[in-house]
């Protein structure tokens, strides 16, 4: 059998998922779910094997994992992605875990959910090189083992399963992705104050005041998101594309009335990918409002010890790096968020708030 998933596979799938989602780890809520993709183990398991399954690429090399490996943080340790023929991408591969906890989908937030997200690599010239969602449907309806799965989970037959059902098995998996009860979580919602090293606890303090971090990277009273799930510029390669911002943005909007999707535009188009969430958020005509140009998604600061290198387009290789920009008020542009001010820290400040980010590293990733 062709599958890389036997039947006997597949319910030890069932097993490790349900173990997965067994309860939600101290420091975060609940994951949130939509009302019509209740999570089961056995569509979790499902998603699982789709979301490893290399044959559902152009030239059968690439499945989603291959990206979000479990060995590196659920990202790929690159600065943008690479998909089918080592083509690279132009943004920085993001972690999975605990992306159920976004509001929206990619670094300009393009889609409202996991479910929508999932389908567009699969026919991104440059992730998974699929023709259409066709060719997908194809493979799958195909396998017996998957025919089972999808049966027995969205109560489909095998020529009746569409994408909705393969979107909505991935995106269920991806809810399973949660980490949290790091040395942070046991400190601050644990009780345990031996937990945090003396340089950790003050790279805390800096990072609730002096540093400003926690107005975008989020600390509640009961559970920790380290995002705000919101846009904003920090003039990260903003540069490249200032003095011809006009011509770009229309460059864009040309590819988008010709028939091209956002996804395509943003993935091959360096100078359009810096765009940010104005791809998103812009007029027909016109460019009256420049508010998001330049502006990308916070990211969770969890686990951010194991995916550098960071930003949206990888461009910094360490978290000293990140420091170092937000000390000095990060990148001038005209777009620039106000809550950007030098922040006068000293040596010591700076090394306080990197090994406290360390303390935001799980001990046991799924896997």
């Amino acid at each position: 059998m062709k599958h890389a998933v036997s039947a006997l596979c597949a319910a030890a799938l069932v097993l490790c998922v349900t173990a997965a989602q067994a309860k939600e780890p101290l420091g975060l809520p609940p994951v949130p779910v939509p009302a019509d993709n209740p999570q089961t183990p056995e569509k979790a398991a499902l998603g699982k094997a789709l979301f490893e399954d290399k044959r559902l690429s152009s030239d059968g090399t690439v499945s989603c994992s291959k990206c979000h490996d479990a060995g590196k943080g659920f990202a790929d340790s690159l600065p943008v992605g690479e998909g089918i023929n080592r083509s690279k991408g132009t943004r920085n591969t993001p972690t999975v875990l605990n992306a159920a906890y976004y509001t929206t989908m990619f670094w300009d937030g393009r889609r409202p959910s996991l479910e929508g997200q999932a389908g567009d690599p699969f026919t991104n010239s440059v992730e998974h090189g699929l023709k259409n969602h066709d060719a997908l449907l194809a493979i799958v309806r195909k396998d017996s083992i998957y025919a089972l799965q999808f049966k027995a989970v969205f109560g489909v037959e095998a020529s009746k399963i569409g994408m909705g059902h393969v979107t909505k098995a991935i995106a269920s998996y991806e809810r399973t992705l949660i980490s949290g009860d790091s040395p942070f979580d046991r400190y601050q919602y644990g009780g345990d104050k031996s937990a945090l090293s003396a340089e950790a606890i003050r790279g805390l303090e800096l990072f609730r005041g002096k540093a400003k971090c926690s107005l975008c990277h989020t600390i509640g009273p009961t559970s920790a998101l380290f995002t705000d799930n919101n846009f904003h510029n920090l003039g990260v390669g903003f540069s490249k594309i200032e003095p011809r911002l006009y011509e770009i943005v229309n460059a864009f909007r040309s590819a988008v009335a010709g028939g091209q999707s956002v996804d395509e535009a943003v993935l091959q188009g360096s100078d359009i990918s810096q765009l940010g969430r104005v791809v998103v958020t812009i007029k027909p005509t016109g460019l009256d409002d420049t508010r998001d140009v330049g502006r990308f998604k916070t990211p969770t600061l969890r686990n951010v010890a194991l995916t550098a290198p960071y930003m949206h387009d990888g461009s910094l290789p360490t978290l000293e790096a990140v420091v170092d920009l937000y000390n000095k008020g990060n990148e001038r542009n005209p777009m620039l968020d106000k809550l950007f001010r030098p922040l006068g820290l000293t040596d010591q400040e700076k090394a306080d708030l990197v090994v406290f980010m360390k303390t935001l590293t799980s001990p046991n990733l799924p896997q």
